[in-house]
């Protein structure tokens, strides 16, 4: 436990190799997330084909979120007991399984948007192991320097995909039932999958899976607890979960009303939704990449609160510009900067914590942060019906999450190089320091 903390880290003055086992996972979520743009794009218009209603998008949200104020704590605490990499490969299957399930009720004519919103919470579900998983994964294949840099990498390909995936999809829904685009979902998944089982590394080098002894529950319980304490004794790490929760619920309404903005206020097409789509995804990568010599330059607070704050400016402009050539432009923008934000909080928690608590801290965090999404969604769709102005909406959200952005910094995210500094020079046991736990590389059973 005293020993020097030993990274991945290369010679000063040379940069770092992202390794193997990175580009395998690389790969496998690059596609994934082509396969995730389909869906995406399809289920917002498929509920809006079947009910033409702003509360039924909000619910479809709803749906994707709720599971993570159910279950996220319990999962959390599960993926630190358990092998991570397992786990995260049974998940990617059973998704791939799941999301079949639309498409296959569209094809047999019975496809009912409540099966839609039931899909959506057991994929979500199944999700939050992949995602708990997802945080201690990047920190066990690359060094704390690169942290940012990968996940950067991961996010601007991510994204790649989004941008290819939702124009194809656009280009493909005039030949095919728009349900039959989840199949390429589905598949991806598989993909991931494949290539999950190809990485060598483990995701729990430095904490090794084992089985609890005595009560599973009381365990897991006392995992939760231990979690939760952490977080919430940690001023920037509480700071920035009730931030996060802040924009949640004022920006859900701006994510789960796309398409109905896009058909009012922008009069669009389906193939131009696609393209709306996929420019938020254009943003996305064109911010990503440069988001590690961004944060070499400027300080966490200045990089994260002022992506935020041009991402509500840019929101509002959108809604006040009312024209699709600017909307493009200005979704790619808010969407880039918006991910910048999360870019660099994710480093920062993966760099602060200690990596026996990463499953713990992510899903508390989610479950601080995301438990504002469906009220949020919910909300948005009331105001939404009340004013009969998906503009003005639109316009109130981007001033607002500027304003939250101006807030919290005179709050402990300000200081957020402080813990940095602090967490680099506490000594650890690094994920090199310990054996390979990986598991056999084969499908996992029961």
């Amino acid at each position: 436990m005293g020993r020097e903390r030993r990274t991945h880290e290369p010679p000063a003055g040379q940069q770092a190799r992202l390794g193997r086992d990175f580009w395998f996972y690389f790969s496998g979520q690059a596609v994934s997330q082509l396969g995730g743009s389909f869906t995406t794009f399809a289920l917002p218009l498929l509920v809006f084909k079947l009910t033409h209603s702003a509360t039924n998008l909000a619910f479809t949200t709803a749906a994707e979120f709720v599971p993570y104020l159910l279950f996220g704590l319990l999962l959390g605490a599960v993926v630190d007991r358990f092998d991570r990499k397992r786990l995260m490969l049974g998940s990617d299957i059973a998704q791939a399984l799941v999301i079949a399930v639309i498409p296959v009720l569209a094809i047999g004519g019975v496809l009912r948007v409540e099966d839609i919103y039931a899909v959506s919470f057991v994929q979500s579900t199944l999700g939050i192991i992949f995602n708990c998983g997802e945080f201690a994964a990047i920190p066990s294949l690359v060094g704390q320097r690169e942290l940012v840099t990968a996940n950067a990498r991961i996010m601007a390909t991510n994204s790649a995909g989004q941008i290819l995936g939702p124009g194809l999809a656009g280009a493909l829904v005039a030949f095919v039932p728009v349900a039959d685009l989840l199949f390429v979902d589905a598949g991806s998944f598989v993909v991931s999958s494949c290539c999950l089982a190809l990485i060598r590394r483990s995701f729990n080098a430095a904490t090794p899976a084992s089985h609890p002894s005595g009560s599973v529950i009381r365990a897991l319980l006392a995992d939760v607890r231990e979690g939760l304490a952490y977080v919430w004794s940690n001023p920037v790490l509480r700071s920035i979960s009730i931030m996060m929760a802040l924009i949640n619920f004022v920006a859900a309404t701006a994510d789960s009303q796309l398409v109905l903005f896009a058909r009012r206020a922008l009069h669009a097409t389906n193939s131009e939704i696609g393209f709306l789509y996929a420019a938020g995804a254009a943003g996305v990568v064109a911010v990503s990449l440069v988001a590690g010599p961004i944060r070499r330059r400027l300080s966490f607070a200045v990089t994260a609160l002022g992506a935020l704050v041009v991402t509500g400016l840019t929101m509002t402009a959108m809604a006040l510009a009312g024209s699709y050539a600017a909307a493009l432009v200005l979704w790619a923008a808010s969407s880039g900067f918006g991910l910048l934000l999360n870019i660099n909080t994710i480093a920062l928690r993966q760099a602060i914590v200690p990596p026996q608590l990463y499953g713990r801290v992510v899903s508390v965090a989610q479950v601080l942060a995301w438990s504002a999404i469906p009220l949020g969604a919910l909300a948005g769709a009331a105001a939404i019906n009340l004013s009969g102005s998906v503009t003005g909406v639109y316009a109130v959200i981007g001033v607002l999450t500027a304003a939250i952005a101006l807030a919290f910094a005179f709050s402990p995210v300000a200081h957020g190089d402080r813990y940095l500094s602090e967490a680099t020079e506490r000594p650890a046991v690094s994920a090199a320091d310990a054996p390979d736990l990986a598991a056999p590389r084969t499908m996992p059973s029961g």
